[in-house]
């Protein structure tokens, strides 16, 4: 009974091996007819190499040889990047300007006034302001000390040329940039030290020594005065970048000698004959109330003692 059962199993297994067979030719004759196909069609692009081992090589080398290229364009586009963020920095700069202007000495006061005026009605802080009238013994000469927005400094300075005449005018800048980053950085990191010790005092689960809780307290108030500090430290540098300082000076205009008049000595001292003479009467004064106390303690006393010895001596040769 086995051996028929045998031989049907070894039949089974026969005709399963044909059939593999068949499949597998008629796959690789459908695949030998699609690639004698192919060169029918259309090229395949270079671009697209086969996906065999060589293909695989080849794109391989391909992108090794991009890699170098796509890391230099990457840092260029940073570099790039990088500069056009510095160039984009704001700056900070204390700009401040220095006029000297001469006005005619009996619209000085007039003049002054003017300016000053001018600095109300703009976007302008008055700092501080001066007037000295002139008197016969002294000039007149006046002085204003601004703080101007500078989209009003043109404004400001077309109205003082229209009252007075600048003789010079000097600009100063200083870049105030580092400071103002610096102080900047300081009042953000004790701003989140500061809330870090607030938060420390709000929790409530961790628990802390009274001691531990006076130490965290006197953190945070020296935290808080050195804040405060900080932050008018940046008010400070906020005015004097924001805004641009002028300082005006304001003298009499003198009336200069026309070099075709010459220069007459005898004119010149007449004129002084007067100051002159009240010097000299003055000196002479000076003297004499200078000499006076000498001459009544020492000379009139040794005058008469002379006199008393010369007496006696001529009596005595008589």
């Amino acid at each position: 009974m086995s051996t028929p059962r045998a031989a049907v199993r070894h039949r089974a297994g026969a005709v399963l091996l044909a059939l593999a067979a068949a499949l597998s030719l008629a796959g690789c004759d459908r695949q030998r007819s699609a690639e004698s196909a192919a060169p029918a069609s259309a090229p395949a692009p270079m671009q697209a190499p086969p996906m065999g081992y060589g293909g695989g090589m080849a794109m391989k080398e391909q992108q090794r040889a991009r890699a170098p290229q796509a890391e230099i364009a990457a840092s260029q586009s940073d570099e790039a990047r990088g500069g056009s963020g510095e160039t984009a920095l704001q700056r900070f700069l204390a700009v401040r300007q220095d006029l000297n202007v001469e006005v005619p000495a009996e619209q000085l006061a007039d003049a002054w006034g003017k300016v000053r005026d001018l600095c109300g009605t703009l976007k302008c802080e008055l700092l501080s302001s001066s007037l000295l009238r002139e008197t016969p013994q002294q000039p007149g000469n006046a002085l204003l000390e601004m703080r101007v927005e500078p989209a009003d400094v043109d404004k400001l300075l077309g109205g003082l040329a229209g009252v007075a005449n600048v003789v010079s005018h000097t600009t100063t800048s200083e870049d105030k940039t580092s400071e103002v980053i610096d102080v900047e950085a300081r009042i953000k990191n004790r701003t989140e030290f500061r809330d870090s010790l607030r938060v420390m005092l709000r929790d409530t689960v961790t628990r802390r020594t009274m001691a531990d809780l006076l130490a965290i307290q006197r953190t945070l108030s020296d935290t808080q005065a050195e804040l405060d500090a900080i932050a008018t430290q940046r008010k400070v540098l906020a005015q004097q970048t924001s805004k641009q300082h002028i300082q005006i000076q304001f003298t009499p205009k003198r009336a200069l000698v026309s070099g075709s008049d010459g220069y007459s000595p005898m004119a010149h001292a007449l004129r002084n004959a007067g100051d002159v003479l009240a010097e000299s009467v003055g000196a002479l004064i000076t003297f004499v109330a200078a000499a006076l106390p000498w001459l009544l303690l020492v000379v009139l006393p040794v005058g008469w003692l002379v006199r008393v010895l010369w007496r006696r001596r001529r009596a005595k040769v008589a």
